[in-house]
């Protein structure tokens, strides 16, 4: 099994991807407060259960350490613990696919004049614009001018 990713741990105990992120990070809670399981015979390896380095990461969010540290306890209990393993897998794939700021964007914006907000990120959510009328278009050379002078500039 591919150990959890650090930046996506780092993201989900920041806040990213609002609701789903955080559902995330409860499963991945939920599932390291599980009770280690151990099917070897004889007494459980003394390995983390994953929960202090949890515990840790989400004092300090921002803390690769920390990050890296729970990524490497959740993996030498998935190496252990057979059900955790599968959950673990399961709980992953599940959490890649919330939109967790890692990835690249790419922004194009083409086709002219744009006369209004342009937005360019990732992610949005909940945003309203109240956009001006575009401007109108100008003359276009040889039409009529509507000055007082016919036009002449004299």
């Amino acid at each position: 099994m591919d150990p959890v990713s650090v930046g996506l741990l780092v993201a989900l105990v920041g806040g990213a991807g609002g609701e789903l992120g955080r559902q995330a990070w409860a499963g991945l809670s939920a599932l390291v407060r599980r009770p280690f399981r151990w099917d070897g015979g004889g007494q459980a390896p003394a390995v983390s259960s994953g929960e202090a380095e949890l515990v840790r990461l989400a004092e300090d969010p921002g803390d690769q350490g920390r990050a890296h540290a729970l990524s490497t306890a959740l993996a030498v209990r998935a190496a252990v613990d057979e059900d955790f393993r599968i959950r673990l897998a399961a709980w992953q794939e599940t959490a890649t696919l919330v939109r967790t700021g890692d990835g690249a964007v790419t922004n194009t914006v083409s086709g002219g004049t744009q006369n209004g907000p342009v937005m360019q990120g990732r992610d949005f959510s909940n945003l309203s614009f109240t956009a001006l009328p575009p401007p109108p278009s100008p003359p276009s050379a040889g039409a009529p001018c509507d000055s007082a002078d016919g036009g002449s500039g004299a």
